[in-house]
């Protein structure tokens, strides 16, 4: 079980918070107890900001998790990481326009992969746009599939998450849309991340990413490109329009 308590999860939108250094790593960097930075993985990248240390302001340049799936924090002047002392009062302050960009354009992924029900064989988000690789033979009208996105975004659907179990995810593997990536397997419970309610479920799948509260956060969306990369392979890429 974790020492830690990752405020990313069910709190996205935690701009500032207060945490203690609870261990260091010439590796990885510090870790803390509480941390609301969001680590590098699932093709969204990790989150950037700020960490006030002893009255000193610090600039977090990675998040990463550990093989043990710990949270690390890395800062520009690393050097001075080694002197803190576990216990040490820190203040993080997120990076919130780099972040908010980052939850709404994961949660548009999430309709993008209801639009072109294909198994996802990779996927990225950048702060220019957000793509997902699909395994389909042929390449959809942009068109289209942006009119079926904003129209989704338009009804304003909730998004919320749940925990399923190793065991309960088993018997049900059409959650995992993505081939490419794998739900955790060193934890006892998953994230199911839920577009919709119980009585219209738009999207239900695995994800330990961040999302916005409801779809009409997410704005109005472009199909800015679809590539082919392979004979079974199309790369659809999605941009926020403001």
């Amino acid at each position: 079980m974790s020492d830690q308590i990752f405020l990313y999860n069910d709190t996205p939108y935690k701009k500032q918070h207060e945490a203690r250094i609870i261990g260091k790593s010439t590796d990885f960097g510090i870790k803390l107890d509480e941390p609301i930075f969001y680590p590098k993985g699932g093709g969204q990248p990790g989150d950037s900001g700020t960490l006030l240390v002893n009255g000193c302001s610090f600039k977090v340049i990675q998040v990463v998790k550990d093989t043990e799936g710990q949270v690390f924090v890395k800062i520009d002047n690393a050097d001075d990481s080694t002197n803190f002392e576990n216990g040490t009062l820190t203040t993080q302050i997120l990076d919130w326009n780099t972040r908010y960009k980052y939850m709404r354009t994961h949660t548009a992924l999430h309709l993008l992969s209801v639009c072109l029900p294909f198994p996802v064989t990779g996927g990225q988000i950048t702060f220019e746009k957000g793509r997902l690789d699909f395994d389909m033979p042929e390449s959809p009208d942009k068109d289209q599939i942006t009119d079926r996105l904003n129209t989704m975004v338009e009804k304003d659907y909730t998004v919320s998450h749940e925990l399923i179990s190793q065991e309960e995810l088993r018997g049900k593997p059409q959650l995992i849309k993505t081939m490419s990536v794998k739900p955790p397997q060193n934890v006892d419970f998953v994230r199911l991340v839920r577009i919709g309610n119980s009585n219209k479920i738009v999207d239900l799948q695995p994800c330990g990413g961040t999302h916005v509260k409801s779809t009409s956060e997410i704005g109005k969306l472009l199909v800015s490109k679809i590539e082919k990369k392979g004979r079974m392979n199309r790369r659809v890429s999605v941009v926020l329009q403001d």
